[in-house]
Protein backbone atom coordinates (compact mmCIF):
# COMPACT_ATOMS: atom_id res chain seq x y z
CA UNK A 1 0.00 0.00 0.00
CA UNK A 2 1.37 3.45 -0.90
CA UNK A 3 1.98 6.05 1.80
CA UNK A 4 -1.15 8.05 0.93
CA UNK A 5 -3.29 4.95 1.05
CA UNK A 6 -1.85 3.98 4.42
CA UNK A 7 -2.12 7.37 6.09
CA UNK A 8 -5.06 9.00 4.37
CA UNK A 9 -6.45 9.68 0.91
CA UNK A 10 -5.95 12.12 -1.89
CA UNK A 11 -7.45 15.43 -0.74
CA UNK A 12 -11.03 16.24 -1.73
CA UNK A 13 -11.70 19.09 -4.13
CA UNK A 14 -11.44 22.58 -2.71
CA UNK A 15 -14.30 25.00 -3.27
CA UNK A 16 -13.45 28.55 -4.31
CA UNK A 17 -14.04 30.31 -1.00
CA UNK A 18 -13.06 33.73 0.33
CA UNK A 19 -10.08 33.79 2.67
CA UNK A 20 -12.16 34.85 5.67
CA UNK A 21 -13.98 31.50 5.74
CA UNK A 22 -11.10 29.33 4.51
CA UNK A 23 -7.90 31.03 5.73
CA UNK A 24 -5.50 28.07 5.54
CA UNK A 25 -3.28 27.59 2.46
CA UNK A 26 -4.46 24.81 0.17
CA UNK A 27 -1.16 22.96 0.56
CA UNK A 28 -1.59 22.80 4.33
CA UNK A 29 -5.14 21.51 3.95
CA UNK A 30 -3.90 18.88 1.50
CA UNK A 31 -1.34 17.64 4.03
CA UNK A 32 -4.09 17.17 6.60
CA UNK A 33 -6.02 14.84 4.31
CA UNK A 34 -2.99 12.92 3.08
CA UNK A 35 -2.12 12.23 6.72
CA UNK A 36 -5.69 11.91 7.94
CA UNK A 37 -5.04 8.78 10.00
CA UNK A 38 -2.15 10.48 11.78
CA UNK A 39 -4.47 13.35 12.73
CA UNK A 40 -7.11 10.83 13.83
CA UNK A 41 -4.55 9.13 16.08
CA UNK A 42 -3.37 12.44 17.56
CA UNK A 43 -6.94 13.42 18.32
CA UNK A 44 -7.66 10.08 19.97
CA UNK A 45 -4.59 10.48 22.19
CA UNK A 46 -5.74 14.00 23.04
CA UNK A 47 -9.22 12.70 23.80
CA UNK A 48 -7.82 10.10 26.19
CA UNK A 49 -5.71 12.75 27.94
CA UNK A 50 -8.74 15.01 28.18
CA UNK A 51 -10.86 12.34 29.83
CA UNK A 52 -8.04 11.79 32.32
CA UNK A 53 -7.86 15.56 32.94
CA UNK A 54 -11.58 15.61 33.78
CA UNK A 55 -11.39 12.63 36.11
CA UNK A 56 -12.15 14.63 39.26
CA UNK A 57 -15.24 16.20 37.71
CA UNK A 58 -16.52 12.79 36.65
CA UNK A 59 -16.28 11.69 40.27
CA UNK A 60 -18.02 14.80 41.56
CA UNK A 61 -21.04 14.86 39.23
CA UNK A 62 -23.87 12.37 38.60
CA UNK A 63 -23.33 9.85 35.81
CA UNK A 64 -26.32 11.26 33.91
CA UNK A 65 -24.43 14.54 33.44
CA UNK A 66 -21.12 13.07 32.28
CA UNK A 67 -21.89 13.68 28.59
CA UNK A 68 -21.75 17.44 29.25
CA UNK A 69 -18.42 17.40 31.15
CA UNK A 70 -15.55 16.62 28.71
CA UNK A 71 -16.02 19.51 26.28
CA UNK A 72 -12.59 19.64 24.60
CA UNK A 73 -12.09 15.85 24.55
CA UNK A 74 -15.54 15.55 23.01
CA UNK A 75 -14.53 17.98 20.28
CA UNK A 76 -11.29 16.14 19.46
CA UNK A 77 -13.18 12.84 19.39
CA UNK A 78 -15.61 14.35 16.88
CA UNK A 79 -12.68 15.40 14.69
CA UNK A 80 -11.25 11.88 14.82
CA UNK A 81 -14.64 10.45 13.85
CA UNK A 82 -15.24 12.98 11.07
CA UNK A 83 -11.83 12.52 9.45
CA UNK A 84 -11.92 8.76 9.99
CA UNK A 85 -15.33 8.55 8.30
CA UNK A 86 -14.01 10.57 5.36
CA UNK A 87 -10.89 8.38 5.08
CA UNK A 88 -13.13 5.32 4.91
CA UNK A 89 -15.26 6.89 2.20
CA UNK A 90 -18.22 7.53 4.50
CA UNK A 91 -18.18 11.28 5.02
CA UNK A 92 -20.78 12.66 7.42
CA UNK A 93 -21.92 16.28 7.24
CA UNK A 94 -23.24 16.06 10.78
CA UNK A 95 -20.00 14.72 12.26
CA UNK A 96 -17.91 17.28 10.38
CA UNK A 97 -20.16 20.16 11.43
CA UNK A 98 -20.22 19.06 15.06
CA UNK A 99 -16.43 18.76 14.96
CA UNK A 100 -16.11 22.25 13.47
CA UNK A 101 -18.35 23.78 16.15
CA UNK A 102 -16.59 22.00 18.98
CA UNK A 103 -13.04 22.65 17.87
CA UNK A 104 -13.63 26.34 17.17
CA UNK A 105 -15.60 26.93 20.36
CA UNK A 106 -13.41 24.97 22.78
CA UNK A 107 -10.22 25.69 20.88
CA UNK A 108 -10.80 29.39 21.56
CA UNK A 109 -12.58 29.26 24.92
CA UNK A 110 -9.80 27.39 26.71
CA UNK A 111 -7.06 29.87 25.70
CA UNK A 112 -9.48 32.65 26.66
CA UNK A 113 -9.87 31.42 30.24
CA UNK A 114 -6.21 30.43 30.47
CA UNK A 115 -5.23 34.01 29.67
CA UNK A 116 -7.95 35.72 31.74
CA UNK A 117 -7.28 33.57 34.81
CA UNK A 118 -3.59 33.04 34.11
CA UNK A 119 -2.10 33.58 37.60
CA UNK A 120 -3.88 30.65 39.22
CA UNK A 121 -3.95 28.42 36.14
CA UNK A 122 -0.19 28.83 35.86
CA UNK A 123 0.30 28.14 39.55
CA UNK A 124 -1.89 25.02 39.49
CA UNK A 125 -0.69 23.49 36.21
CA UNK A 126 2.89 24.71 35.99
CA UNK A 127 4.47 26.33 32.90
CA UNK A 128 4.78 23.16 30.80
CA UNK A 129 1.17 21.99 31.15
CA UNK A 130 -0.09 25.56 30.88
CA UNK A 131 1.74 26.01 27.56
CA UNK A 132 0.57 22.60 26.33
CA UNK A 133 -3.07 23.39 27.09
CA UNK A 134 -2.82 26.80 25.44
CA UNK A 135 -1.18 25.72 22.18
CA UNK A 136 -2.94 22.36 21.81
CA UNK A 137 -6.30 24.10 22.00
CA UNK A 138 -5.27 26.70 19.42
CA UNK A 139 -4.28 23.74 17.21
CA UNK A 140 -7.87 22.52 17.52
CA UNK A 141 -9.01 25.67 15.75
CA UNK A 142 -6.49 25.12 12.96
CA UNK A 143 -7.65 21.56 12.32
CA UNK A 144 -11.28 22.71 12.26
CA UNK A 145 -10.43 24.98 9.33
CA UNK A 146 -9.83 22.04 6.98
CA UNK A 147 -13.29 20.54 7.50
CA UNK A 148 -14.95 22.68 4.83
CA UNK A 149 -13.26 20.32 2.35
CA UNK A 150 -15.47 17.41 3.48
CA UNK A 151 -18.76 19.23 4.12
CA UNK A 152 -20.59 22.27 2.82
CA UNK A 153 -22.32 22.67 6.19
CA UNK A 154 -25.93 21.89 5.19
CA UNK A 155 -28.56 23.56 7.35
CA UNK A 156 -29.70 20.31 8.96
CA UNK A 157 -26.16 19.58 10.19
CA UNK A 158 -25.74 23.17 11.40
CA UNK A 159 -29.05 22.89 13.25
CA UNK A 160 -27.90 19.69 15.00
CA UNK A 161 -24.58 21.25 16.01
CA UNK A 162 -26.27 24.44 17.20
CA UNK A 163 -28.78 22.47 19.27
CA UNK A 164 -26.09 20.33 20.89
CA UNK A 165 -23.72 23.15 21.77
CA UNK A 166 -26.60 25.31 23.02
CA UNK A 167 -27.74 22.48 25.32
CA UNK A 168 -24.14 21.98 26.45
CA UNK A 169 -23.86 25.72 27.14
CA UNK A 170 -26.99 25.64 29.30
CA UNK A 171 -25.78 22.62 31.28
CA UNK A 172 -22.31 24.11 31.73
CA UNK A 173 -23.38 27.47 33.12
CA UNK A 174 -27.07 28.09 33.51
CA UNK A 175 -29.53 25.18 33.92
CA UNK A 176 -28.03 22.03 35.44
CA UNK A 177 -30.70 19.34 35.31
CA UNK A 178 -29.05 17.14 37.94
CA UNK A 179 -26.43 18.26 40.42
CA UNK A 180 -24.26 21.28 39.68
CA UNK A 181 -23.21 23.08 36.49
CA UNK A 182 -20.82 21.08 34.32
CA UNK A 183 -18.34 23.66 33.04
CA UNK A 184 -14.63 22.89 33.05
CA UNK A 185 -13.15 23.39 36.51
CA UNK A 186 -11.72 26.86 36.99
CA UNK A 187 -8.94 27.68 39.47
CA UNK A 188 -11.23 30.08 41.37
CA UNK A 189 -14.62 29.67 43.00
CA UNK A 190 -17.51 30.37 40.61
CA UNK A 191 -18.84 33.21 42.73
CA UNK A 192 -15.52 34.95 43.32
CA UNK A 193 -15.63 38.60 42.22
CA UNK A 194 -13.71 39.36 39.03
CA UNK A 195 -13.56 42.97 37.90
CA UNK A 196 -17.24 44.07 37.81
CA UNK A 197 -18.69 40.55 37.75
CA UNK A 198 -17.80 37.00 38.88
CA UNK A 199 -15.48 34.25 37.67
CA UNK A 200 -18.42 32.13 36.46
CA UNK A 201 -19.93 35.01 34.50
CA UNK A 202 -16.61 35.83 32.83
CA UNK A 203 -16.23 32.19 31.73
CA UNK A 204 -19.87 31.99 30.65
CA UNK A 205 -19.65 35.19 28.61
CA UNK A 206 -16.79 33.72 26.62
CA UNK A 207 -18.69 30.48 26.08
CA UNK A 208 -21.79 32.31 24.83
CA UNK A 209 -19.83 34.40 22.33
CA UNK A 210 -17.85 31.38 21.17
CA UNK A 211 -21.03 29.41 20.55
CA UNK A 212 -22.17 32.12 18.15
CA UNK A 213 -18.83 32.32 16.30
CA UNK A 214 -18.90 28.83 14.70
CA UNK A 215 -22.59 29.26 13.89
CA UNK A 216 -21.82 32.44 11.94
CA UNK A 217 -18.74 30.81 10.38
CA UNK A 218 -20.57 27.71 9.14
CA UNK A 219 -23.46 29.74 7.72
CA UNK A 220 -21.00 32.14 6.07
CA UNK A 221 -19.15 29.19 4.54
CA UNK A 222 -22.44 27.70 3.35
CA UNK A 223 -23.49 30.93 1.66
CA UNK A 224 -20.06 31.45 0.07
CA UNK A 225 -20.04 27.86 -1.20
CA UNK A 226 -23.49 28.14 -2.79
CA UNK A 227 -22.61 31.48 -4.38
CA UNK A 228 -19.42 30.00 -5.82
CA UNK A 229 -21.28 27.05 -7.27
CA UNK A 230 -23.98 29.29 -8.75
CA UNK A 231 -21.37 31.45 -10.51
CA UNK A 232 -19.51 28.41 -11.91
CA UNK A 233 -21.39 26.96 -14.90
CA UNK A 234 -19.36 23.76 -14.63
CA UNK A 235 -20.88 22.75 -11.27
Amino acid sequence: MDIVGALGRDPPDRESLPRWVAPLPKRLEDVAFRFAWVIVAINLVGTAFGFWYYRFQFRALPTEMWVFIPDSPGATLLTALALGAWALGRSSDTLATLAFFGNVKLGLWTPYVLVVFWPEFLAVNGPALYAFLLFSHLAMVVQALVLHRITDFPLRAVAVATAWYTADLLMDYFVPVIGNVTHTSLPYADGEPWFTTTVLQVAAAGAVVLTVVPLFWTLGTRIATLRGRASDPGT
